[in-house]
C-alpha cells in the first residue's frame, strides 16, 4: 500500500474468533486500536502526554474492508500509516492485515480521527506536540509502492 509502515504482528487465537469459526469483527477494530496506540506511542506520544496536553484523538469514522476470513492459529501482519494530518483537528490512518501464510490482505480500513479537549471532549485545535509529533510522521509527500 505504503513504505515504510508501522507494523505489528497479530496472532489469532480463540478470544478472536466467532461462531462462524473466523476472526470477529469486533476483533478486528480492537486490534486498530491497539496498533493506533502502538504507532503514537513509537512515535513518542503516551496516553500520558495526552492527559498533560487535555487533548485526544477520537474516531470520527471508521471504514472497513473485510477482504477474507482469518482463522484460529493464522498470524497476521498489521500495518498503518499515518496518510494525513491537518494539523488543526483531524489526522487519518490507514491500515492493511496481511496473512502472509496466504499472501494475501484481508483486512483494510481507514479511520479518521478528531483532536478533542479531554475535559469538555468537544473538539479543539490540535497542540503544537501533536502537530510535531504526527505531522512528522505523515505520509502525504511520500509516494504509494502499490
Amino acid at each position: 500500500m505504503y513504505a515504510n509502515p508501522y507494523i505489528l504482528h497479530w496472532q489469532i487465537d480463540q478470544t478472536h474468533i466467532d461462531h462462524y469459526e473466523h476472526v470477529n469483527n469486533v476483533a478486528y477494530l480492537s486490534q486498530l486500536e491497539n496498533l493506533a496506540w502502538a504507532h503514537s506511542n513509537a512515535l513518542g506520544l503516551t496516553f500520558a502526554d495526552y492527559q498533560s496536553l487535555n487533548r485526544g484523538m477520537v474516531i470520527k469514522r471508521h471504514e472497513l474492508n473485510y477482504h477474507l476470513p482469518s482463522h484460529l492459529g493464522d498470524t497476521l501482519h498489521c500495518a498503518t500509516w499515518i496518510i494525513d494530518c491537518d494539523s488543526k483537528l483531524t489526522l487519518k490512518r490507514q491500515f492493511q492485515f496481511i496473512c502472509p501464510k496466504r499472501n494475501k490482505v484481508v483486512f483494510d480500513a481507514l479511520t479518521t480521527f478528531v483532536c478533542v479537549s479531554l475535559d469538555s471532549g468537544a473538539p479543539k485545535r490540535m497542540p503544537a506536540r501533536f502537530i510535531d509529533v504526527y505531522g512528522e510522521a505523515c505520509i502525504t509527500t511520500q509516494k504509494s509502492t502499490s
